[in-house]
């Protein structure tokens, strides 16, 4: 009950574009391995209450998205 899953959903080509560290570079070079996505699968959440697609959101809207999921969720109890 104290949890929800978000899933952030983005391409690997915007993670690639976003990757101000160059590990996406990197690892399709072959310097990193294992990197989810690229050496190593991914597999999206089957089940995730939310999902925030971040190429069509911005971050206030994504944020916008969560918050108001988050409260919908909330059981205020009385004291």
């Amino acid at each position: 009950n104290n949890m929800i899953e978000i899933y952030i959903n983005t391409s690997i080509e915007e993670c690639e574009r976003r990757d101000v560290k160059g590990l996406y570079k990197k690892a399709r070079i072959g310097e990193i391995n294992n990197m989810t996505g690229i050496s190593a699968p991914y597999e999206p959440p089957l089940n995730a209450e939310i999902e925030i697609n971040t190429e069509n959101l911005s971050v206030t809207e994504a944020g916008e998205q969560i918050i108001t999921f988050i409260n919908s969720k909330l059981v205020i109890e009385n004291e």
